[in-house]
């Protein structure tokens, strides 16, 4: 499946926008803070519901406006569908494929794979765990729409918790209440623990194949998925931190607060690695991410390149470029260097420069 094209009204910088894209390569170029990554932005969005920088639905309609479209075009074995976003600053989005309104996300989610890789992701391995959460969150959440489900589920009991332990230093009568949200927490925590867990295992065959070839057999890449806690004794754990969580007014147990480590030849990359090895395990992350979609769906995912071109020596460039072949990519860029000119071979080119977009003839 292949994205035809896009068309935006009011979001973020754009009034309107149509835009055709190559099934092969688009570039959009142009200086910094004039929206390109807003039109990958809109992309990703329209795939997945949400914003691969986790921006809220009112951040992204156009300032001084109260509501946003996206409308993509896509090429499904060649039948054409379409997907319509309604977004809104008060209230939810509303989501229609050809023309019919879905009561769910996950009715859109895994319609279109998409992988979005930046400069923010070549940061995943030394920021914190919140950013590794994000990461198997928003790929598991399109390819197994139960996990999207287990996981929505879960985080409004976690909230409804937390709101709860807060509210137990005025009322402590409601503590007997608790028990209530810890078996939402335990019944669906349980399945994104064992998801993450396979997820990570998948993600760790292909990753030790790729980074070797990046490194030229010098480096062992091995990932470690860290859980908060165990399946079997989730449930005694929450239960025996309920005084520090009434403490602590929060939950201090649960895969909210999970992580995984990247080892390089044994050691933390996070804490041991240099600038250009946390990079490369990036790099090799989001490869892995690319060919386990290729795998598991048995087609291509939709790859979006925000600016990471220039973060990456030639040699990454080299190998990044390499396993783009025959994957509808979208690449933004500063600039059309020397570098794009010889190494890509690309489509469609675009100058983006204040909210407006040029297609260039190639």
């Amino acid at each position: 499946m292949i994205i035809k094209s896009l068309e935006l009204s009011n979001f973020r910088n754009y009034e309107q926008l149509k835009i055709d894209l190559s099934p092969n390569v688009s570039i959009f170029y142009g200086n910094n803070a004039q929206g390109k990554t807003n039109i990958l932005e809109a992309l990703y969005v329209a795939c997945t519901t949400k914003s691969q920088k986790g921006s809220r639905d009112r951040e992204l309609i156009r300032f001084n406006d109260s509501e946003s479209h996206i409308r993509l075009m896509v090429d499904d074995d060649g039948i054409s569908r379409k997907i319509d976003m309604h977004l809104k600053d008060k209230g939810q989005k509303g989501v229609a494929i050809d023309g019919i309104p879905i009561k769910k996300a996950a009715e859109l989610y895994g319609m279109m794979n998409i992988i979005s890789f930046s400069q923010d992701d070549l940061g995943i391995i030394k920021e914190g765990p919140s950013e590794r959460r994000r990461f198997c969150d928003m790929e598991l959440c399109q390819l197994d729409k139960l996990y999207m489900h287990n996981l929505a589920v879960y985080e409004k009991a976690l909230e409804q918790r937390n709101n709860l332990l807060k509210q137990l230093a005025v009322n402590s009568e409601l503590k007997d209440t608790l028990d209530i949200w810890d078996e939402q927490l335990v019944g669906y925590g349980k399945y994104i623990i064992e998801k993450r867990k396979f997820f990570i295992e998948e993600i760790n065959k292909i990753a030790f194949e790729i980074h070797k070839t990046l490194t030229s057999g010098i480096e062992e890449l091995k990932i470690d998925y860290l859980p908060n806690v165990g399946i079997d004794e989730f449930k005694e754990v929450l239960l025996s931190n309920r005084d520090k969580d009434i403490i602590l007014k929060t939950t201090s147990i649960g895969p909210h607060r999970d992580d995984m480590v990247f080892m390089l030849n044994g050691n933390d990359a996070k804490k041991f690695g240099s600038q250009g090895q946390q990079r490369t395990a990036a790099l090799t992350l989001k490869l892995s991410e690319l060919e386990l979609v290729k795998q598991r769906k048995k087609k291509n995912p939709v790859l979006l390149l925000d600016d990471v071109l220039s973060e990456l020596d030639r040699n990454r460039q080299t190998k990044l470029l390499e396993n783009i072949s025959g994957v509808q990519t979208v690449i933004t860029c500063t600039g059309l260097d020397e570098f794009v000119k010889n190494r890509v071979k690309y489509d469609k080119v675009y100058k983006v420069v204040a909210g407006t977009v040029t297609e260039e003839k190639i």
